[in-house]
């Protein structure tokens, strides 16, 4: 069964820098794709950056967080990492981990496999 264990999350100010980490187990990640999403109170969980697992590493990222966030990975560690810099109080939200087979999808009903989520908060 896949697991996935996020952390790193806490309280930063405007402008400053997180990275959160993904740890996954409990199967083989050459064929998924690993997402990160995020949730802001009273709001829809939303897509913020994907990564497939396979050699070619393809990535994507939402408009809102490109040129801020970078998804990368450690095979070795099976581990998925979100670095965010320059955050906005609008980036504040529980963050989740999640894996799927197949490709980058962007809408969180296409992934089967979920963390339980770090709080990310960004003050003013």
């Amino acid at each position: 069964q896949v697991q996935l264990v996020e952390s790193g999350g806490g309280l930063v100010q405007a402008g400053g820098s997180l990275r959160l980490s993904c740890a996954a187990s409990g199967g083989t990640f050459s064929r998924h794709a690993m997402g990160w999403f995020r949730q802001a109170p009273e709001k829809e969980r939303e897509f913020v950056a994907g990564m497939t697992w396979d050699p070619f590493m393809s990535v994507s990222y939402a408009d809102a967080v490109r040129d801020r966030f970078t998804i990368s990975r450690d095979n070795a560690k099976n581990t998925v990492y979100l670095q965010m810099n320059s955050l906005k109080p609008e980036d504040t939200a529980v963050y989740y981990c999640a894996a799927r087979e197949g490709l980058i999808a962007s809408m969180f009903y296409e992934y089967p496999y979920w963390g339980r989520g770090t709080q990310v908060t960004v003050s003013s």
